[in-house]
């Protein structure tokens, strides 16, 4: 082989291992492209709204229903506190309503016994204070009428000598309708007459009914036979 032969296949060797070489580092730029190109991808896969739609779709649902659970606790207690507001306001409208009555009913029945003590103390010497009280307190149509009786009995008490003094017992309220009034009422009394000059003690006892709608006025007064009925 000449020099120029073996100097032509030096270098055509050479040429082929640089165009080696060149395409080694290619390939290996290539590689290193598509290695990067994946890994983009990948992060990008990685990145894509539909990769964190799904969990963000549970965590709605998980909210959603635990409000749904919170609202029917709220609801419910708000409807235990609405019924037990309920329960308390009715409860105390009915207190007030039988601390109403029970006022009345005391107030009536003090009425009727301050009324049946000042209606059985009689002094013959003076009956205009016994008069007086026999009609305080009175409807205008029970006044005429015990105004008219009271003269009829001051015609056998005046000639009797008659002196009473009379204390409260016990009164009690036999029935109560829309404001209208029977109070029972005992009093305890003393009595002399020129008959029976030693105090002779007796219970008198009369049936009051009062008209609260009317400045608790009597309206009527009776005697035994309206306190234990008739016989």
């Amino acid at each position: 082989m000449t020099k120029t032969e073996m100097a032509t296949a030096v270098n055509t060797a050479s040429a082929v291992d640089c165009a080696s070489s060149e395409a080694d580092t290619t390939n290996s730029i290539g590689s290193q492209v598509m290695d990067s190109t994946e890994t983009r991808t990948d992060e990008a896969v990685d990145r894509s709204p539909t990769a964190v739609k799904v969990p963000r779709r549970r965590r709605s649902i998980s909210i959603g229903v635990r409000s749904l659970g919170v609202g029917a606790v709220i609801t419910m207690l708000v409807s235990a506190v609405a019924t037990l507001a309920w329960l308390y306001f009715d409860a105390q409208r009915q207190l007030d309503s039988q601390a109403a009555e029970s006022a009345d009913n005391s107030r009536a029945e003090q009425i009727a016994l301050d009324y049946a003590v000042k209606a059985a103390t009689m002094n013959f010497k003076d009956l205009e204070p016994w008069k007086s009280a026999l009609v305080a307190g009175t409807s205008s149509e029970l006044n005429a009428k015990l105004t008219e009786a009271a003269q009829s009995m001051e015609q056998i008490v005046v000639p009797m000598e008659w002196t009473s003094t009379a204390e409260p017992l016990v009164a009690k309220v036999r029935s109560n309708s829309d404001g209208g009034f029977v109070v029972d009422c005992f009093v305890s009394v003393q009595t002399k007459t020129v008959q029976t000059p030693e105090p002779l003690q007796s219970t008198a006892t009369y049936s009051v009914t009062i008209d609260s709608n009317n400045g608790w006025q009597i309206t009527d007064v009776g005697g035994v036979g309206k306190v234990v009925g008739p016989r």
